[in-house]
């Protein structure tokens, strides 16, 4: 007789579905306690063998909350899952998977659409500005598409690329940018994300190997419904102001700085008959009689800007079986400084079908940009507005003028000379500079679970990066005119005719194509007793990275005519070319004993083309523990610790990446010849090739990382959560530019690795809900980091230049590397005060006291910051929302270069030129009188070093959402103010500037825009 247990064994089908209706396919249903259990096929429906009276039965699927059926016999239970924002949020995206936040083992953040930036948002960045520890996102300034510098925690190299790995549904980005293109995450759009993941620690990052030394940024869009079609449209439109402008002298003002200053130069002033130009120029003042014209040359170069962004997406099943997503956006954001428009249209489409009972998922994504742009000469412009002298007008009529109305002044002694100053309106209204860029980020991704082991799953993944750019640059009439002399003329006579260059400057046309090839395994199996289960990945990569363009110069031909192209012996086809290969094979290893003690194992392999041969493959090992204490007896029923989790890790990661260092060039280990000049021809007719600087000696540099954290979450609903992370970072084998003795390398300068740097530090992220009730809610998000780097070793070199030039003089560099000191930093003299605590000019302490001012007497301050931080605070009632953003950071340093290259007396006087030279107003404190010269060594004073600390309120938003408009509709409208303040005791522009050198810098708008968000 059988026991009657197996007697009671019964079969259980049904469907599930989402509360629309429609089937989940994919749907866990198991036993529970056991690991009987099986899956959901694509219409929904289910059969479960085995099953006992009073077992229970859980269905489960990522986004929904579990429901559990006690067994009592039924044939059939059809089951509606209820979706479950929480589970959401705790899935996150990793390398090669994901996981959930409560199974993570290493340090990573992860950022929901919930938390980010709001309102005139051009660029993907600024999604995540400030909110994540650890990640410091500074942009170039306030063009639409500024280049963003993106650090996390302080970069893991000196010369060698220090940005992140970002990866774009499973697409990792190439380092190098379209031409023409500034942002790379300006080219997707930001209505498509659904989150960042921001990979940190050696064991989260080590799977990616060589591209992940700097940590990793992985976005993932927003995927297809499996219930009815969801639509969306949103809008807004914004307009923007600059809110800090440089200190210059206006007209009087500066009349008044000649006459008290240089009273011999008081004939060079802007003044005019009145008669004649009054009437043109009404921004004018009478002085003596005569009119003084008052150009605010910043005005003349700025604008009110306007910004539009229109989105529309739609979600559904398609054929009830096929989840799938499509958008289209159009962005439209003027720059503060005239002509300088960006347009964007960005097309996506995403589809998830599956096949064969759900044993093979296909993810199938596409996405497109189409970039047009006008680039302005942004030094020229800016730093035209700031010198040009405010006296002089805009426009003129007078009868000598040459630039079609443009005021332009020569000189007396040779009119081929344009009298150092340009006329920064002119150069704005007569050059043109369109950018176009075509972007298609693409990829297929096949997952197969076998038949006859379900656990195991083979996954490809095809990807593609590819772009057009093109590029023309143009000029006007009267755009850089030039003076040519009658040849047969006598030089006294100087007589001579006006050349007007109009036509084709600079043209290029670029295509980049990206390809990337994964292919692995992945097994993942629950367990009953001591080992729970195992989740572990072996595979192999391919990415191919090709840069391949043509790049034309064009010179004016006086005896045509017309702008040609340029010759270029070395290049006649005007071609360049350049490719480099990775190629990875990448193993992953997570084990769970007791469902509590948790384990990872990485190791990735990685070649790179940028090496010899035999230095070729680098490898790069990682391990991490994880302690879940919540699940210990002691804290299961704890009514304070909702969760606690203790994470250690230690790896390594590599660095190869060597082609973007200055003067470097794609294969700095290989031996590669150029040809020579046609006036370095031993036979006629006949090339000479010249050897190329390489250094067959290069490797990887490896970065070793150390990492212990806790993640927690505490009281009731979560009151408090949130992580602390304390790291260490240790980079070896440097790769460094660097100097090196005549005859060694071909060249005075070549890329070595020739030392180590660290940096360590400390991470805080903390969420608050004090309040969460029908009608209210509050959210407070708070994230703090501190980081301090250092050069610890660089060989037999003590010193090097890490750039940061300054605006005077010729390679003055402010920036150096150091050991002993933190990266970057400013190699300054000490300044000396008298009592009264005044600056005295050209005087600096002698700290070796050697009786002389050499450069052993400069010393090294660190220029970044070590504390940055991130703040935010979300408030509802009932519908009403309102949120605000803040990011900033307590210390780091910025140069004032606008005070050294415009605060000076002298600096107005002509340089064998006609023109005055505008400079900063010494009447309201703005610059120093005391300041004659900036001759010798005051430009590296530390005088010039502020206080970069701040604190940037980066958005405030109100919204308002009305329910239930029409049938299962609702409308959302909101104001925004980005960019609403910032509070800092710095005086110059903005001190928040990667490079800490504050020079014609672009100024950051602050933008009012309003918006409408429509889900039907």
């Amino acid at each position: 007789m059988l026991p009657f247990s197996i007697l009671a064994q019964n079969t259980l089908t049904g469907t599930v579905s989402d509360t629309s209706g429609l089937p989940i396919p994919g749907a866990n249903v198991m036993i529970e306690g056991t690991t009987n259990g099986t899956t959901t096929d694509i219409d929904g429906k289910y059969t479960l063998l085995s099953v006992n009276t009073g077992d229970r039965v859980v269905f489960s699927f990522i986004g929904f909350a579990n429901q559990v059926v006690e067994y009592n016999g039924q044939s059939t239970v059809n089951i509606v899952l209820q979706e479950d924002a929480t589970q959401l949020e705790e899935v996150v995206v990793i390398g090669y998977g994901t996981t959930t936040k409560k199974d993570a083992t290493g340090s990573l953040t992860a950022v929901t659409s919930d938390e980010f930036n709001k309102g005139a948002i051009t660029t993907a960045d600024q999604l995540l500005t400030g909110r994540a520890p650890g990640i410091r996102i500074t942009s170039a300034g306030g063009q639409p598409d500024a280049a963003p510098n993106i650090i996390i925690r302080g970069g893991s190299s000196l010369n060698a690329n220090n940005s992140p790995l970002i990866i774009i549904d499973g697409v990792p980005l190439s380092i190098v940018n379209p031409a023409g293109v500034n942002n790379p995450l300006s080219l997707v759009n930001p209505n498509d994300i659904e989150s960042f993941t921001i990979l940190k620690d050696a064991s989260a990052t080590a799977i990616y190997g060589s591209r992940a030394s700097n940590g990793v940024i992985i976005i993932t869009t927003k995927k297809g419904a499996s219930g009815k079609p969801q639509f969306n449209y949103n809008a807004s439109v914004g307009f923007g102001k600059a809110k800090d402008l440089v200190d210059v002298m206006d007209g009087p003002t500066f009349a008044r700085f000649i006459r008290e200053y240089h009273p011999t130069q008081t004939d060079k002033l802007g003044i005019d008959d009145p008669t004649t130009d009054a009437v043109d120029n009404p921004a004018t003042e009478e002085i003596e009689g005569r009119i003084l014209y008052n150009t605010k040359w910043q005005d003349e170069i700025l604008r009110s800007s306007l910004f539009t962004d229109h989105n529309f997406s739609a979600r559904a099943n398609l054929f009830g079986k096929v989840p799938a997503r499509a958008s289209i956006g159009y962005t439209n954001n003027e720059g503060l400084v005239k002509t300088n428009d960006y347009e964007r249209y960005t097309a996506s489409v995403k589809i998830t079908p599956t096949f064969f009972d759900d044993h093979l998922k296909v993810d199938v994504n596409a996405k497109g940009f189409w970039v047009d742009k006008n680039a302005i000469d942004e030094g020229g412009v800016l730093a035209g507005a700031l010198n040009m002298d405010p006296t002089k007008p805009v426009y003129t009529t007078a009868d000598t003028n040459n630039f079609g109305g443009y005021y332009q002044n020569t000189t007396d002694a040779d009119p081929l000379d344009l009298d150092g100053q340009y006329n920064p309106v002119n150069l704005l209204n007569e050059r043109r500079r369109p950018e176009k860029v075509n972007k298609l980020i693409g990829n297929i991704q096949f997952d197969y679970k076998m038949h006859f082991l379900p656990e195991l799953r083979a996954v490809v993944n095809f990807g593609i990066d590819a772009s057009r750019a093109d590029i023309l640059e143009k000029y006007g009439q009267y755009a850089f005119a030039t003076y040519q002399k009658d040849v047969t003329a006598s030089e006294e006579q100087g007589t001579g005719v006006w050349v007007f260059n109009p036509g084709v400057h600079y043209r290029e046309t670029q295509h980049i194509t990206n390809k990337l090839m994964d292919a692995y395994l992945a097994y993942t199996k629950n367990f009953d007793g001591p080992v729970t289960r195992i989740d572990a990945q072996a595979g192999h990569s391919y990415q191919s990275f090709v840069n391949d363009g043509y790049k034309t110069e064009y010179r004016y031909n006086t005896l045509t005519g017309l702008r040609e192209v340029q010759p270029n012996e070395q290049n006649p086809n005007n071609r360049y070319y350049n490719k480099s290969v990775l190629e990875s094979f990448f193993g992953r290893a997570n084990v769970d004993l007791f469902d509590k003690y948790l384990f990872t194992f990485t190791l990735r392999a990685d070649g790179s083309s940028y090496f010899k041969k035999d230095d070729r493959w680098g490898y790069f090992p990682a391990a991490a523990f994880a302690w879940r204490m919540t699940d210990e007896n002691f804290l299961k029923d704890s009514k304070v610790v909702n969760n606690l989790k203790l994470r250690v890790s230690y790896g390594q990661t590599g660095q190869q990446d060597i082609a973007s260092i200055e003067r470097v060039g794609y294969y700095p280990s290989s031996a590669i010849f150029s040809p020579g000049s046609s006036t370095s021809q031993y036979l006629p007719g006949v090339n000479i090739y010249s050897d190329n600087p390489f250094n067959d000696q290069l490797t990887w540099e490896v970065t070793t990382t150390y990492n212990a954290g806790i993640d927690f979450s505490l009281f009731k609903r979560g009151l408090l959560s949130g992580s602390v992370d304390v790291y260490k970072k240790v980079t070896d084998d440097l790769l460094v530019s660097t100097t090196v003795p005549p005859g060694q390398y071909l060249s005075n300068n070549i890329i070595q690795n020739i030392g180590s740097m660290e940096n360590k530090g400390i991470e805080i992220d903390l969420n608050l809900n004090p309040i969460n009730t029908e009608d209210w809610s509050w959210e407070l998000l708070g994230n703090l980091a501190y980081n301090f780097g250092q050069v610890t070793d660089l060989k037999n070199i003590s010193i090097t230049d890490a750039g940061g030039g300054l605006p005077v003089g010729t390679g003055n560099n402010l920036a150096r590397h150091n050991v002993g000191s933190q990266p970057y930093s400013a190699w300054v003299f000490e300044q000396l005060y008298d009592a009264d605590g005044n600056v005295i000019p050209g005087a600096f302490r002698d700290r070796n006291e050697d009786g002389v001012i050499t450069n052993d007497d400069r010393y090294f301050e660190a220029l970044r910051p070590n504390w940055t931080f991130g703040l935010g605070t979300n408030v509802t009632y009932k519908n009403f929302d309102l949120s605000a953003n803040f990011h900033g950071q307590f210390d780091g340093k910025v140069y004032n270069a606008i005070k050294l290259a415009g605060g000076w007396t002298d600096r107005a006087l002509p340089n064998n030129t006609n023109s005055l030279n505008n400079v900063l107003d010494f009447y309201s404190g703005a610059a120093d009188p005391r300041f004659q010269t900036v001759n010798g060594n005051v430009p590296f004073s530390d005088y010039y070093l502020e206080n970069a600390a701040f604190l940037r309120c980066d958005n405030i938003t109100l919204g308002y959402r009305f329910n239930d408009i029409m049938e299962s509709a609702s409308l959302r409208v909101y104001a925004t103010v980005n960019n609403a303040f910032i509070i800092t005791d710095y005086s110059g522009q903005d001190p928040e500037n990667f490079g800490a050198i504050d020079n014609n810098f672009y100024p950051r708008p602050r933008i009012y825009s309003f918006g409408v968000n429509l889900d039907f």
